[in-house]
């Protein structure tokens, strides 16, 4: 019999979650990972709140019909929603970060994928490692 391969479930900041989406390069690699199901991203309704809101943004220029189909064809199908169970509140420098601390812990997710300073500087909460896109794509090689 084979073995069984552990899921990995990731939260993804939203530069990160943003970057997959509609950027080339390494950090593009991680949508085939969660489209293949090598990793189960992780969202809550306080990280997906992030993320509409930053897809709206004029830099984007998306349309609400566009901003829907992103979620319904990129998102939904692939992502694990979950509702907040610990809430965690001033651990990171940077407070708004706390959310994405608060959905790891509260799925048991094993690591947070960030490229930003005030998360990665903390390397790790609890069990949740803080990790970069190169550091995630290299668990893969």
């Amino acid at each position: 019999m084979g073995e069984k391969k552990k899921i990995i479930r990731v939260v993804l900041d939203t530069n990160i979650l943003v970057s997959s989406l509609f950027f080339r390069g390494m950090v593009s690699k991680i949508v085939d990972l969660w489209e293949t199901g090598i990793i189960i991203p992780v969202i809550s309704r306080e990280t997906f709140d992030e993320f509409t809101k930053v897809l709206s943004y004029p830099k984007f220029s998306l349309t609400e019909e566009e901003i829907k189909a992103i979620i319904d064809d990129n998102i939904l199908p692939f992502f694990e929603v979950v509702d907040i169970t610990e809430t965690v509140d001033g651990v990171c420098r940077d407070t708004a970060d706390d959310k994405f601390i608060s959905c790891a812990v509260s799925t048991s997710a094993g690591y947070i994928v960030s490229g930003d300073k005030d998360l990665c500087d903390l390397g790790r909460y609890k069990s949740v490692k803080i990790i970069n896109v190169n550091d995630l794509l290299k668990m893969f090689a």
